[in-house]
């Protein structure tokens, strides 16, 4: 079994869609390990405020009806807020789109809640590292059983977390700390959620993407103001723009 010095959050997000800018909850489910290998469940319906797409609700089984009621996670920001605190983070695919569009809805409340002491686990990526596959085909791979209600959240997280624990008993090399299951898969240097910027091997900043990838973007602020002005005016994350914002007042400072 995991061995724990903090908690760790395994989380998992239902959708209006994949948008990590556009779209919205519309159910989160969180179970929290705790050192002592109890655990504690919070399981949320959210208001999106918005329509919820037909193809959304045929993947997650969530209908407008379902969520009329419901409070928007700006009422309830606050609550998850502190029930992760203090937590590493876990899930599935989380790194890439769970905890992305968990940190838009904090930021879009007007809670600024700072990950960059908390390790990140993504199941997904310790699965795909070893065996590429779906979560569903990682449950029975891993657990040898059948995934039942796939895509409701609580079912999606829980299943996870068999899988996180059935990866340690049959890798031996990951260890049974979140510190060495890290140590064996990696961790990723981000600079913002969505990944639009990563770090080079230097430890400067760089667009990960479009015409300037792999460039400084504090170069490319310097040569190009005006691809900062596009990038705000733009449908990127809340998180990138203020990451980017971040190196631009940086890169004013240091031209003064």
């Amino acid at each position: 079994m995991l061995k724990l010095t903090k908690p760790i959050a395994f989380i998992d997000l239902e959708t209006t869609g994949v948008s990590l800018s556009a779209d919205r909850i519309v159910e989160i489910a969180i179970i929290k390990i705790l050192p002592d290998e109890s655990r504690v469940t919070k399981r949320k319906l959210i208001n999106p405020q918005m329509p919820i797409p037909q193809g959304s609700t045929d993947v997650h089984g969530i209908t407008d009806e379902m969520v009329k009621d419901a409070p928007t996670f700006k009422q309830v920001a606050n609550e998850i807020k502190v029930f992760i605190d203090g937590c590493d983070l876990g899930g599935y695919n989380s790194n890439r789109f769970d905890i992305p569009i968990l940190m838009e809805e904090f930021l879009r409340s007007g809670l600024d809640v700072d990950l960059s002491t908390r390790k990140m686990v993504d199941v997904q990526h310790i699965f795909y590292s070893m065996e590429p596959r779906t979560l569903t085909a990682a449950y029975k791979f891993y657990c040898e059983k059948e995934l039942v209600d796939a895509h409701s959240a609580e079912a999606d997280i829980a299943a996870t977390i068999d899988v996180f624990v059935a990866q340690l008993g049959r890798y031996k090399q990951l260890g049974d700390t979140v510190e060495s299951v890290l140590g064996v898969i990696g961790e990723d240097k981000i600079v913002d959620y969505a990944r639009r910027f990563s770090f080079d091997d230097k430890g400067v900043e760089v667009f990960n993407f479009g015409k300037h990838k792999g460039r400084s973007v504090t170069d490319v602020i310097r040569a190009e103001p005006s691809y900062y002005d596009w990038i705000m005016k733009g449908d990127f994350p809340l998180h990138t723009k203020q990451k980017l914002t971040e190196i631009y007042n940086r890169t004013l400072l240091k031209n003064k």
